[in-house]
């Protein structure tokens, strides 16, 4: 096996941990252990940072936008790619694809998503081609103005990726950069909200992150019932069921329910009584 190909073989392995749930952190003591390629690759959790909204980046037409442009009223959900990426990039933006198109928000309306390319040599035309293959995936008309496909200089790209922790390298021989996969959810005013480690978030995720990182102005009474029986593991970037809760839910409904049934069975009684008293 060439070194080129062994150095592939190493950031395949790399990506299919991390798309497991398992990214690196800079402080991991394994991380000494890792081929050199990979050791300055992985994600430290930023939650509660606050984004360069001055930050000034372009979007697919070429236009210079304010990354603060994106942020004021919904979450912004927020995706580091590049844009000629072979394999990793393109599943992960399908993936998100198929799964906002389950989802009964909108962009736009309830949500903005802001990929951008952490290439400096990417094009506005890159970003164009990307959004196209996206949205075809995604199949649902009328949502492509809260989507941005974002491109960036070398500068302004470093201060983005450090402000969400995300860490990757270019391996020069193969031409690639070796990367993790995230999605990196934000409340309105910018801050951090949460990180999802996959190339397809599962649909109930991804909802209960926005709920969150909208600070319960998304979603239903019933979202707000799913948050308090689901809890945000940091560590694989997932909702998990907390069972005694669910329990707890349970318990209380069950009481709520017998206390109506007495009720209505006392109702019934009384009424029992007054009309056999008004028979007399």
């Amino acid at each position: 096996m060439s070194r080129t190909a062994r150095r592939l073989a190493a950031a395949l392995v790399a990506v299919v941990a991390v798309a497991a749930g398992t990214p690196a952190r800079a402080d991991d003591p394994t991380a000494s252990a890792l081929p050199r390629a990979l050791r300055d690759v992985g994600i430290d959790r930023k939650v509660g940072g606050q984004l360069p909204l001055d930050l000034r980046l372009r979007d697919e037409q070429g236009r210079q936008v304010r990354l603060g442009e994106y942020f004021g009223k919904k979450p912004v959900i927020l995706v580091p790619v590049y844009y000629n990426c072979p394999m990793l990039c393109p599943l992960a933006l399908d993936g998100l694809a198929r799964s906002l198109k389950v989802l009964t928000f909108g962009a736009r309306d309830d949500y903005e998503l802001v990929v951008f390319s952490f290439d400096p040599k990417d094009t506005p035309a890159d970003a164009r081609r990307k959004k196209a293959d996206a949205l075809v995936t995604y199949g649902r008309h009328g949502d492509s103005a809260g989507w941005h496909f974002l491109t960036a200089d070398a500068d302004a790209i470093a201060t983005l990726t450090r402000a969400i922790g995300f860490r990757y390298s270019r391996d020069a021989a193969a031409g690639q950069f070796v990367h993790a996969s995230t999605l990196v959810l934000a409340t309105p005013r910018g801050k951090v909200a949460r990180y999802l480690y996959t190339t397809e978030p599962a649909p109930k995720d991804l909802r209960l992150a926005l709920v969150e990182a909208s600070s319960g102005k998304l979603g239903t009474v019933a979202d707000q019932v799913l948050l308090y029986c689901y809890h945000y593991d940091a560590a694989t970037g997932r909702y998990t069921l907390l069972t005694m809760r669910l329990v707890r839910i349970g318990a209380v409904i069950t009481v709520l329910a017998l206390a109506g049934f007495i009720g209505y069975m006392l109702r019934q009684e009384k009424r029992g009584r007054l009309l056999a008293e008004g028979s007399r």
